[in-house]
């Protein structure tokens, strides 16, 4: 007698019908909800490698904690770190 059991195929084949009877109407949302997982699962892969080229690059901006003279600052005036000319100030 051969036993039912012997292989993976039988038990997949079956899953698969109990899948299809009981939960029928459910299959969309969970193929949409797969989806989507998959997707956001995907751009954080893509963002985790985009952070380590980032890191090695120059900043572009300004860094937080250094002071930037203004050019059209008189010069012998103190300067505090703001944009505005000295002259205009209220």
């Amino acid at each position: 007698m051969g036993r039912l059991f012997d292989g993976p195929w039988p038990i997949v084949i079956i899953i698969v019908i109990a899948l299809l009877l009981f939960a029928a109407p459910k299959l969309p949302a969970m193929a949409r909800s797969l989806g989507q997982s998959m997707r956001i699962i995907k751009s954080e892969v893509k963002e985790m490698k985009n952070d380590g080229k980032a890191e090695s690059t120059e900043p572009s901006g300004p860094v937080e904690g250094t002071i930037v003279n203004h050019p059209k600052a008189k010069s012998g005036e103190p300067t505090d770190g703001t944009d505005v000319p000295p002259s205009t100030r209220a």
